[in-house]
This record gives C-alpha cells, sequence and structure tokens, in this order.
C-alpha cells in the first residue's frame, strides 16, 4: 500500500509563510534533549515534507532498525512493517482525526492528543502492539498541522485500534467508532485522591500492608480501593493499572 495514503487532503501543507519558518529556529535540540532524558520512543512527523525530521535510538518501535535506517525509509517504514489491516486501518485514523481537527478552532489544536494502537512486524514477522500517541508541535497560519511529535510505547490493550483524542484539561474525551468513523465523546476516568493515594505507593514499590500503616486505614480497605480502582480502569492488577493511570495522566 502507498504510504501517501497517510496524509490528509485535509492537511496538505503546500507553503510556509515567514513567520510558520520562524517558529522552528533551534527547536529540535530541546526534542533531542528530552528524548536522551527520557530514553522514550519519540520522532517528528513534517507533514509539507511527508517525512520523518527526528527518530529517537529508542528500539521499541525500529523494527530492528537503527533510527538512521527508519530516518532513510521515512513513511516506506509503515508500508514495510505494519501489517496490511493495521495500515488500513491507520489511514482510517488519519482521514477521521484531520476531519476532527478541522472542526477545532485553530487556536486550540495545539491542547488535542490522539492516541491509538497498532502493530508493528520485524523482519522474522514477529509483531508487538505499539501504543502511539501524537500532537501538533507547530501550525501553519492557515491552522494545518505543519510537524507534529509522536511518542510510542507498548500497549496495554490486547488489540488494535482504540484510537481516542483529548484535550489538556478537559473532563470528556472522544473515542473512534472503526466501523462507521464516527467519533463518540464520554467522560474521561476520574480517581479519587486515595486510589491515587494507592497507586503512588505501589508505584514505590509498598506491600498492601505498607500502604495500610502509611494512610492508617486497614488492609481490607486497602483491598476495597484496589478493586474500585480495577472496575473504573478495566484491569485485573496493580501493574496494569499503573500502566493505564501514567499513560493517561492520571496521577
Amino acid at each position: 500500500m502507498d504510504f501517501n495514503a497517510l496524509f490528509s487532503q485535509k492537511n496538505t501543507v503546500d507553503r510556509l509563510s515567514e513567520k510558520d519558518l520562524l517558529q522552528t529556529y533551534g527547536y529540535l535540540e530541546f526534542v533531542k534533549a528530552f528524548s536522551r532524558i527520557t530514553y522514550q520512543s519519540i520522532y517528528l512527523i513534517d507533514y509539507q515534507r511527508k517525512s520523518f525530521e527526528y527518530v529517537s535510538d529508542n528500539p521499541l518501535f525500529l523494527a530492528g532498525l537503527t533510527a538512521a535506517e527508519v530516518m532513510e525509509m521515512g513513511y516506506t517504514f509503515y508500508e514495510k512493517y505494519v501489517p496490511p489491516d493495521d495500515f488500513k486501518m491507520l489511514i482510517n485514523i488519519n482521514e477521521a482525526g484531520f476531519s476532527f481537527y478541522e472542526k477545532i478552532p485553530i487556536e486550540e489544536r495545539k491542547l488535542y492528543v490522539i492516541s491509538y494502537d497498532f502493530q508493528i512486524q520485524n523482519a522474522s514477522n514477529k509483531a508487538i502492539l505499539i501504543n502511539h500517541k501524537l500532537t501538533p508541535v507547530f501550525l501553519t497560519e492557515e491552522g494545518k498541522i505543519w510537524k507534529a511529535i509522536c511518542i510510542v510505547s507498548l500497549s496495554t490493550n490486547v488489540s488494535s485500534g482504540n484510537v481516542t483524542i483529548e484535550k489538556l484539561n478537559a473532563d470528556l474525551l472522544w473515542e473512534l467508532d472503526l466501523l462507521t468513523g464516527k467519533w463518540i465523546s464520554r467522560s474521561k476516568v476520574n480517581l479519587t485522591e486515595r486510589e491515587i493515594e494507592i497507586l503512588r505507593f505501589y508505584h514505590r514499590g509498598l506491600t498492601i500492608h505498607e500502604t495500610s500503616e502509611r494512610i492508617f486505614v486497614s488492609i481490607d480497605t486497602v483491598k476495597f480501593h484496589r478493586r474500585k480502582l480495577f472496575e473504573k480502569l478495566g484491569v485485573s492488577n496493580m501493574n496494569e493499572a499503573l500502566v493505564i493511570a501514567l499513560n493517561n495522566r492520571l496521577l
């Protein structure tokens, strides 16, 4: 399949003004520094050139290649290493995502993040399911996304899809129905102060007994709050709960 299908006509960047170009002065060094200090899997998309502007050295989503090799391949990387069904899904997500962005006031577009899961295969056809988050870095004066930053992590889900858009500091998020192409809004999960406290102590390595002593409640009470936490997040253990809470900025 042709990678050009991943670039929507709704977001075609044909020209850049002087004001557009001035936005980018020195920004790439900050991205590289962020990559070094966090060791996150990061890459930058240039929608005008239809290419990657930067790929971090973290090997999570590189399918056994080096960052330099992925940079050179550009979007043909997806043609080669994303399974066909997931590649078609990415095209649909792309179209739906830019249709969503068109309806957002230009001054608010940088506040939104799109997240979705898809598979990457290596040369041995071994696949991993990754989560992909994307947000704009620079917009043109017309409001088109010129450059975007993407962070890749292992998915906490079991299958591809799971497409959401969220706005910074908003109580709603939007889920994409891949069958209809429609966005459905729902309220974000809100954790109680006690649930957040218990998650943080777990993150620090404390046992249930140690947590109960720290927050001056019984062990049964800690177990009760854990069960409520599992129900809210749709998980079965604290490790899964922690991953979802961190990935969705619930802590």
